[in-house]
């Protein structure tokens, strides 16, 4: 009955409050206390609702909060409501517990020297927060529901806008702590956040903080835990993890261009000791995770005006098959280049310069051993240099290089393979498949187009090829060559079947506007000797290649058989036939009939008895024509 009467009581002290309540006095000391605390002047430009019973509270409708030397408000409010201590309010005290604004208007500016017109705010609450203050903040908590954020940085060119925005602020009074809990969507995604500060009077003060941060989206998932500072410029020094679904759709959610080609850059997660020094983050202890490839280091990222990342990355296996999958020199036919434009955009958004070294690495088909990378980018400029990689079964090193100028790319490529198979190395660099044994490629070439047909076009440089013990497939030239020797109008039978083995091979040529000129090419074996001369055609992909074939002579032996061939049509599978004036030469009964069709008389008579067997009526003879002038005729 005591307990029940006591709250009875008070019920009807409150009811009472609620009639004989001074609202003036209550409005002005509410705005008081937001003034005291925030440092920015209330304007009401609404109704003012004041309630004692059952809610306490004092709600201001259409609100503006604005600095002192602000000229236009830096929050505007639809209402923004204060709700009172219950206990004060009994002793006819107004104190605010909590604040709550629904659908404020948030409108942040930062001018060049790196403040903004919220810093008047900050100085205020850290100087009410600091103990033994004469204005202690009354209240800890303020809740922000559908909200909005407009953030502009004209020295940065930096726009911004949140929307949506569902926040709680609280800095206990009991600590020094302070969380802000909340959603908001940004760019069409829905964000949520958590941020915690150990000493909430140290971070507003610029002053050295432990920070614990979260933001999870679905494009990406940011978090650091770590400390933080501000006293002349933002530094921050912790762990920091990154994940994402599809690294692709993160870069273009957060307004970059992701790299051109459309493929790769998929799953992605980052785990790293960050340090962040103003504009500039620098990771130790980094584990790095793209598309599968594993890769540990240390990685620089600064963005002074334009974005540059640095990078020293080793991994044990790397897959390089996704980043060029969409990037084919050859069209679906197999037999023609792809004249599909080049995407140039991503070679100007950022400057990159990479190590990265692997044990193992995979590009398409081609299989690599341990292999030392790097990657330069700059001014549009990318540069790939290979300091060494087991390849082919050898050693290759060499740079390789793409230059944009408008929508055309300038490449230039120089490479060293030593020692490597040339079955596979010809085969995937060249796409001739008729090849092998080992030896040594030197490669120089330059190319500008808009398409890998365009550069095929423009190919200039040269190659030399240095191999040994090994064949060349498709036909067998002494079988074919003692044959001949025998019978030369016996027919080459079988002639594109077999292969040809070779001690040695040397070939040089030289390439101009995508012609391809034979300077020095001859293989040697062990019974036969090949020699080449021509030209290749680089776009159409086709020999037009003349040679001569020997057999090779014994010592002390009468020279051997020697003949001319011809080497025609597509790289992949070339036509290879002898010269037939070369065989009826070499035939007995054909060589004197060949000898006599070339006088003219026995010319004559053979074609007089062809016609009258064949009943065709010779040809008339040309009638003279009359002089004109004085002119003789001859």
């Amino acid at each position: 009955m005591p307990i029940a009467a006591l709250f009875g009581l008070a019920v009807i002290s409150l009811v009472g409050m609620s009639w004989f309540l001074n609202r003036d006095a209550l409005q002005r000391a509410v705005e008081a206390q937001i003034r005291a605390v925030t440092g920015l002047e209330l304007v009401v430009n609404g109704h003012i609702d004041v309630s004692v019973f059952p809610g306490s509270y004092v709600s201001f409708h259409n609100v503006g909060l604005k600095g002192a030397d602000t000229v236009g408000p830096a929050l505007q409010v639809d209402v923004l409501t204060a709700n009172l201590r219950l206990l004060p309010l009994l002793l006819r005290r107004f104190e605010i517990a909590d604040v709550m604004m629904l659908r404020p208007h948030i409108h942040v500016v930062r001018d060049a020297n790196g403040e903004s017109n919220w810093t008047p705010f900050v100085e205020t609450i850290a100087g009410t927060m600091t103990p033994g203050a004469e204005n202690q903040v009354s209240f800890s908590e303020i809740r922000i529901q559908d909200g909005e954020l407009n953030y502009e940085d004209a020295t940065n060119h930096v726009s911004e806008a949140l929307g949506d925005i569902d926040l709680s602020l609280a800095w206990p009074s009991i600590s020094r702590s302070f969380a802000a809990t909340g959603q908001f969507d940004w760019r069409g995604e829905r964000v949520d956040g958590s941020v915690s500060a150990s000493d909430f009077v140290a971070l507003l003060s610029g002053e050295r903080s432990g920070l614990k941060a979260r933001l999870a989206s679905a494009p990406l998932k940011l978090a650091f835990d770590g400390t933080v500072a501000n006293r002349t410029s933002l530094m921050m020094e912790g762990t920091s993890t990154v994940d994402s679904p599809s690294l692709r759709s993160a870069l273009r959610w957060m307004g970059q261009a992701p790299p051109g080609g459309g493929g790769g850059f998929g799953r992605f997660a980052l785990k790293a000791r960050a340090n962040v020094v103003g504009g500039s983050v620098a990771l130790t202890n980094v584990n790095v995770e793209l598309d599968g490839n594993v890769a540990e280091g240390v990685m620089t990222y600064a963005n002074n005006g334009r974005q540059t990342l640095q990078a020293t990355l080793a991994a044990d296996a790397l897959d390089f098959t996704p980043y060029i999958s969409t990037f084919r020199l050859l069209a679906s036919g197999a037999r023609d280049w792809n004249r599909q434009l080049f995407d140039l955009n991503s070679l100007s958004t950022t400057d990159l310069d990479m190590r990265l070294s692997a044990a193992r690495l995979t590009v398409g088909s081609t299989k690599l051993g341990r292999t030392a990378l790097g990657a330069n980018m700059r001014g549009g400029a990318l540069a790939l240099s290979v300091g060494e990689a087991q390849m082919y079964g050898g050693i290759a090193k060499g740079s390789f290089g793409v230059a944009r100028s408008d929508a055309i790319a300038d490449v230039k490529a120089q490479f060293q393979f030593i020692d490597v198979d040339l079955q596979a190395c010809a085969s995937e660099l060249f796409g001739v498949t008729k090849l092998s044994g080992r030896g040594n490629l030197n490669v120089s070439l330059v190319a500008s187009g808009s398409s890998p047909f365009g550069l095929a076009s423009s190919l200039d440089g040269t190659a030399t090829l240095t191999g040994h013990d090994g064949a060349i497939a498709g036909f067998n030239a002494e079988q074919l060559l003692r044959r001949l020797e025998r019978r030369p109008l016996s027919g080459a039978g079988n002639f594109r079947s077999g292969s040809t083995p070779y001690d040695t091979m040397t070939i040089a040529v030289k390439f101009a506007d995508g012609i391809a000129t034979a300077e020095d090419i001859r293989v040697e074996g062990p019974a036969t000797r090949l020699t080449l001369t021509g030209t290749a055609s680089v776009p159409a992909r086709e020999y037009d290649l003349k040679g001569i074939a020997s057999l090779v002579a014994a010592p002390n032996a009468a020279p051997g058989f020697d003949l001319p061939f011809v080497v025609q049509g597509p790289w992949d599978d070339p036509l290879i036939f002898p010269d037939p004036e070369s065989l009826i030469r070499r035939s007995p009964g054909a060589a004197p009939l060949l000898d006599a069709v070339k006088d003219r008389k026995t010319r004559d008579a053979v074609k007089s008895v062809l016609d009258r067997l064949t009943g065709a009526k010779p040809a008339a003879a040309p009638e003279a024509v009359a002089p004109v002038g004085d002119a003789k005729p001859n």
